[in-house]
């Protein structure tokens, strides 16, 4: 990017603000460890085995790790995942013709960087899971009051959902124990999905001696409870999915200067592109929901009873009119590990998705960019009806239309948010787990 004839070099924070506008931009300040809760290192022990392990589906096939892989930028390289029914790992997982998948995971698996920062008030795409001081829990879930007490934060209220999704771990119907409870409402309460889960946990000897380990209230004689198991996972997410060591910290720290392409690339973002205005503060998100006009695709995120195929977003969640196809902000970190990007994993690459993420992109959408196993399911319901695209397209918000250099070297900014003491991870992935099932690993 040139300013009165200057070309952007190896500048610092300052110097980029500098050339960049004549007000310069309100830049992130740098993360620490008052961003974060503490973690006992002991707990996040006892979560990764439980991450990893298969033993939390009805199936006993399918680990949180399945789909939030390290491998694949803690997501799994698929814009629509195969959760219970699929075989393989990231981009090469397959339905499994012994066990068909009903469909795919509606939404793009998202990456768990930083997601237990406190910073955090609301979690998956929609906010479905946020926190809410009026609820005698402190935090609102689909379920209500039926919601248990004993979370140690709301990451962990988060994990109890994908285990009695259907699609994504349970399974369905008559399958298993805790599909046919999921079938038949019973989530919560001690014959619930949640309960059956846990108990599952508790017998295995050595999960067993770990809670005891780690809780003082199980080793003085209490149950093992879901939150605990839950408190376990969020606790090694904490830890392990952890992302505030990348040169953009470096950068932004004063202890390195950015390279010129990704310094016109952070010019861009914090000045004439406007991606700062959602892409706010440390984490680059502002956690707020916004209708972009994204491709919809798959299942849609409708109830059993109904027929549509829609993702209504927020919507979903709020009745608000404003937040019809309205998603979440996602946070950066390590975005450049992350695809298929957008909420349903439209683009298969960052400069794809940059390229169109202001014009209202499910018009003209080419489908060839979509990351999808093969699998006998209805998928362009909504594309292939024009009234529905254009319901998307007109609730968009447009913004800033950058050029290819420009698209480029927004590209070289945000691949100095990968952190790789984040990527190599600090625990890492298991060579076992107590089950004595598979870990998923590619």
């Amino acid at each position: 990017m040139r300013r009165s004839g200057v070309v952007l070099g190896v500048l610092s924070v300052a110097g980029i603000a500098a050339y960049a506008s004549d007000t310069p931009p309100a830049l992130p300040r740098a993360l620490g460890d008052a961003d974060f809760r503490p973690v006992r290192i002991e707990e996040a022990r006892l979560g990764q085995l439980l991450f990893y392990d298969p033993i939390l589906s009805g199936n006993r096939e399918v680990a949180c790790a399945t789909c939030h892989h390290p491998a694949f930028g803690t997501s799994d390289g698929l814009s629509l995942g195969l959760g219970d029914g699929g075989r393989g790992l990231g981009p090469d997982r397959v339905a499994d013709p012994d066990n068909l998948p009903e469909e795919r995971v509606p939404r793009n698996a998202q990456a768990l960087w930083n997601l237990g920062a406190l910073e955090y008030q609301s979690m998956f795409h929609d906010g479905r899971v946020e926190v809410d001081q009026s609820r005698p829990n402190g935090m609102r879930t689909p379920l209500d009051e039926d919601m248990p007490a004993g979370f140690a934060s709301m990451l962990a209220a988060q994990t109890m959902f994908p285990v009695v999704s259907p699609d994504e771990m349970a399974g369905h119907y008559q399958e298993n124990e805790i599909s046919t409870a999921v079938r038949l409402g019973m989530i919560s309460g001690p014959d619930g999905a949640w309960a059956r889960l846990t108990a599952r946990v508790a017998g295995v000897p050595e999960y067993a001696a770990l809670f005891a380990e780690v809780y003082p209230e199980v080793a003085a004689g209490r149950p093992i409870a879901f939150t605990d198991v839950s408190n376990a996972i969020a606790a090694f997410m904490e830890f392990e999915f952890r992302s505030d060591s990348a040169p953009f910290d470096a950068v932004l720290r004063g202890e390195a200067t950015m390279a010129p392409r990704a310094a016109e690339g952070m010019a861009l973002f914090y000045g004439e592109a406007g991606c700062s205005g959602c892409h706010a503060g440390p984490f680059l998100t502002d956690h707020g929901f916004h209708a972009m006009g994204e491709p919809q695709f798959g299942p849609g995120k409708g109830a059993r009873f109904e027929t549509h195929h829609r993702d209504e977003g927020r919507f979903r969640v709020t009745g608000q009119a404003g937040d019809w196809y309205a998603f979440r902000t996602p946070a950066l970190r390590n975005v450049a590990l992350t695809a298929p990007y957008g909420h349903s994993g439209a683009h298969r690459t960052l400069a794809g998705f940059l390229a169109h993420h202001t014009d209202g992109g499910a018009v003209d959408y080419d489908r060839a960019e979509a990351v999808l196993p093969a699998l006998e399911v209805e998928d362009w319901a909504v594309l292939d009806d024009p009234a529905q695209v254009s319901a998307i397209a007109e609730a968009a918000v447009r913004g800033f239309r950058p050029d290819e250099g420009q698209i480029a070297a927004l590209v070289a900014f945000l691949e100095t948010l990968t952190d790789p003491v984040a990527v190599t991870g600090r625990l890492g992935v298991p060579a076992s787990v107590p089950s004595g099932l598979t870990v998923p690993n590619p």
